[in-house]
């Protein structure tokens, strides 16, 4: 039993890397093309994926040019998430409010705390008058990008997990 969440962790870090890494030049930065974190709802399934997304965003964040602090915060906003992803799949059943709650914790996660890195720890206001015009611009295309990800590509995502559950020993 614990081989196969240690398996579905390492698949779910894996793949979280693999697609993230093809995105590279897109994929860091106040706009980020990451689709991977549509694995961002599989807390809501499998406690496991909490390490395994974890692990995933660390891996992918040694690609960042922002690695310094990308890697421990980028890292946090995602362990956060996951962690309280999981904890709302426990306590909700029904299926839309579970996806529409356990997504906002990515979403606003890493909304706050990426344009922080970028802006405040970084020092990149990216051409913005102020630091604060910056951060807040970022903020808007980090809840923007994630809220596609997560939402636009996650949803699918559960709802095909939780379909294929019944009859995929794996995916239980």
């Amino acid at each position: 039993m614990q081989a196969k969440k240690l398996c579905r962790s390492a698949v779910i870090s894996a793949l979280y890397v693999a697609i993230t890494l093809i995105f590279t030049p897109f994929a860091f930065g106040p706009l980020q093309v990451r689709p991977a974190e549509a694995f961002c709802l599989l807390p809501l399934f499998f406690p496991e994926s909490i390490v395994g997304l974890t692990v995933g965003c660390a891996l992918s964040n040694l690609a960042s040019p922002f690695i310094l602090y990308d890697l421990p915060f980028g890292s946090l906003a995602t362990l956060l998430s996951a962690v309280c992803t999981y904890l709302v799949g426990k306590r909700i059943q029904n299926t839309a409010l579970k996806i529409a709650v356990g997504g906002i914790f990515p979403v606003l996660f890493n909304t706050v705390i990426i344009p922080f890195v970028i802006v405040v720890l970084c020092g990149d206001a990216g051409g913005y008058a102020t630091a604060l015009t910056a951060y807040f611009a970022y903020a808007l295309s980090l809840f923007i990008t994630q809220t596609v990800w997560v939402y636009g590509l996650g949803t699918p995502l559960y709802l095909s997990v939780k379909k294929l559950q019944k009859n995929v020993s794996f995916l239980r």
